[in-house]
């Protein structure tokens, strides 16, 4: 049992998605052994379970039917995604988004006015990173008085089944070097957004741990809000992030599978 201190006083788990419960691709994407079975057991457990995931290629409806389609038993309400969090955050300061997300995610925005736009949301765009629609967004942003980028997370790459992909903060700090500006964070590792994560968990920080394979968005973001956080050694870790400055996970795990036991054995 010695070093599973981590793992005890524990009433729920914040779980992120791509790379811990499954691998994306083209295809949809495919399951990482013993994922789906380890979602059951936390549930079956009692533990509180929300899926803490930076998803921006889709709707939280639609990939909710994905995930259940590989075998995981869990709800729209189960999700907290960036989208909805920007919506909320939209209306709350009457903006109008200029949109350069994947064609999937629009209908989040569908109840916001987006005519005559004074702030750019991006999101993981995919083919929709253009040079055109890229250099639109920039136009937009510097031709505003008082620029608002708005990104859903500012991830560096993820992991699908063949290879790593750019994610939205390389696009990001494109705009931002290009403007002069610094982009608000909607989405991990935005102390907020996991603020949000726990709210609906209804779970406080210390009693909470985060299972992530993004070294700095998930663990970092997850323990800077006073949660212990996991790295998984699935999705996109590398073995270089166990020697990361900055962060340090509460442990190293091979997988959700050997993570769940651990927790469960010390309930």
């Amino acid at each position: 049992m010695a070093g599973w201190g981590w793992a005890r006083a524990v009433r729920g788990l914040l779980l992120d998605v791509s790379g811990v419960l499954y691998d994306s691709g083209a295809d949809g994407g495919v399951p990482i052994a013993g994922s789906a079975e380890a979602v059951r057991r936390i549930k079956a457990s009692g533990l509180k379970l929300q899926l803490c995931t930076n998803e921006t290629q889709a709707t939280r409806e639609n990939f909710v039917r994905k995930l259940r389609a590989m075998g995981f038993d869990v709800s729209v309400a189960e999700v907290t995604a960036p989208a909805p969090a920007a919506c909320r955050l939209l209306k709350e300061r009457g903006l109008r988004p200029h949109l350069l997300v994947h064609d999937d995610l629009i209908p989040e925005f569908a109840e916001i006015d987006k005519t005559n736009p004074n702030c750019v949301v991006l999101g993981d765009a995919a083919e929709n990173f253009t040079y055109a629609n890229l250099n639109k967004a920039f136009q937009l942003l510097i031709g505003m008085e008082k620029p608002v980028l708005i990104s859903l997370g500012k991830g560096r790459y993820y992991k699908e089944t063949d290879g790593l992909k750019l994610d939205v903060g390389a696009y990001m700090k494109a705009l931002e070097y290009a403007c002069d500006i610094q982009a608000e964070v909607v989405g991990k590792p935005a102390k907020r957004f996991f603020e949000s994560a726990l709210a609906e968990l209804g779970v406080p920080p210390e009693q909470a741990i985060m299972i992530g394979d993004d070294i700095v968005s998930d663990v970092g973001g997850a323990q800077q809000c006073g949660m212990r956080a996991l790295q998984v050694r699935t999705g996109k870790y590398r073995p270089s992030d166990e020697n990361h400055p900055e962060v340090k996970p509460d442990a190293y795990v091979n997988n959700l599978a050997e993570a769940v036991d651990i927790i469960l054995q010390q309930l």
